[in-house]
This record gives C-alpha cells, sequence and structure tokens, in this order.
C-alpha cells in the first residue's frame, strides 16, 4: 500500500520537527515538505499534490484558513487537517467552511494525530469534541437556516442517502456496503455532492446538511 504523502505546515521549527519525527517512525505516513507559513505551503501543493496537510492557523505572510480556502481550489483531493492551539469559533467555522477536512487541537495525543491523518486521507470528518461540541450547539441554538425546495432538489435521493451515512461517521467503504455500492460509485457521489453544494470537504457537507434540515442532530446518534 502506498504511503500517505503528508506536508507540515506550522511557524514554529521546533513544533514541526517533533511532529515530523513523530510522524516518520509511523508505518504508511511519509512526510514529503514542510512550510512554515501559507504561502510556502500553497507552493508544495502545486509541486507535489500530497494527500494531506497538518496546517496551523496563526501563520506570517498568509494565514491558515486563507491558505487553505486557496488549496482547496487547486488542489480539491489534498485533504486538510488543522492542528491548532485556538479553537475560537470564528476559527473553526472560518476553516470548516474553507474546506478542512478535520480540526484538532495541539493538546492531542501522537496516537490521535497518526489516527487522524489516516481518517481524513480516507474522506472522514476528524473534529476535536471541543470543536465537535461547538458546531453542534451552533445548530441547536437555532442558526439553521430554513430548507428551501431548490436546496432540496440539488441532491438526488441517492445522494441524499449517502450524505446522511456520511454524516453518521461512516466511511466511504462502510457506505458503500450499506447500500449495495462499489467504493468507486460512493466516491463519485460524494464528488458530484460536493460539486453541486459547492463544498470542499465531507466534513463541510455534513454542515450543510444539517443547515439545510436534510437531517437532524438527533438521527445521527
Amino acid at each position: 500500500m502506498t504511503d500517505i504523502r503528508v506536508v507540515l505546515c506550522e511557524d514554529h521549527l521546533i513544533t514541526r520537527q517533533g511532529i515530523r519525527r513523530l510522524l516518520e517512525d509511523e508505518k504508511g505516513l511519509e512526510v514529503v515538505g514542510e512550510a512554515s507559513n501559507g504561502e510556502e505551503v500553497i507552493q508544495l501543493v502545486n509541486e507535489i499534490k500530497p494527500d494531506v496537510i497538518l496546517m496551523d492557523i496563526a501563520m506570517p505572510k498568509l494565514n491558515g484558513i486563507d491558505a487553505t480556502r486557496q488549496i482547496k481550489i487547486i488542489s480539491p483531493k489534498t485533504n486538510i487537517l488543522i492542528l491548532s492551539a485556538y479553537d475560537d469559533d470564528e476559527y473553526v467555522f472560518a476553516l470548516l467552511k474553507a474546506g478542512a477536512n478535520g480540526y484538532l487541537l495541539k493538546n492531542v495525543s501522537g496516537s490521535e494525530l497518526v489516527r487522524a491523518i489516516k481518517a481524513v486521507h480516507k474522506g472522514e470528518p476528524v473534529l476535536n469534541p471541543v470543536v465537535a461540541k461547538k458546531v453542534v450547539n451552533y445548530f441547536r441554538l437555532g442558526e439553521n437556516k430554513i430548507p428551501t425546495a431548490d436546496d432540496a432538489a440539488k441532491l438526488s435521493e441517492r445522494e441524499l442517502s449517502i450524505i446522511r451515512l456520511a454524516a453518521k461517521g461512516l466511511t466511504n467503504k462502510d457506505i458503500a456496503e450499506n447500500l449495495h455500492l462499489s467504493y468507486r460509485t460512493v466516491e463519485g457521489h460524494l464528488r458530484d455532492i460536493f460539486n453541486k453544494l459547492g463544498v470542499g470537504s465531507r466534513t463541510e457537507a455534513v454542515l450543510q446538511g444539517l443547515r439545510m434540515g436534510w437531517f437532524t442532530l438527533e438521527e445521527l446518534v
């Protein structure tokens, strides 16, 4: 199996070196580049198209939010996992809307970080519990947009079924087995869903589905 190609984007050198040592000791992961700011990571993406970027937020020249937004345009298949010391609402929701595939805080353990990288590479959303609670509260506090007929009509019944299962945390493989489809068919449907909703990740698609009322938090438990 091909190693997951990871780029580290972190402006603190000592932190970046520590993460690199951790990941290089892990079978199945390969660190293929490092960047100290958003401009550098975008240049790396253009050159090598990594599988996963471990992205900080507060960086010089170009922050993680703007870098994430640009990367999702130039390399949609590159998954972005945020690793930050900040859990402020403005950062969390800006990054999820920009297309980040996951959001972890820097108090995460090494084993949790490795699992998260492998999860986002598979297309699974990954959220720190604190961040996940913010997302839940966002919708429970009445921020949901009232769905319209046009919004619901964007997705077919099959696509709605797939996004509901994705919202429950099922992997692409699990969704394929559940709906008796091939893995590639599920991947194709998810790409179509992203395009129709104008989003760049499963996490953002799920947030959109919740906002539009296609499923509720209670249904996902």
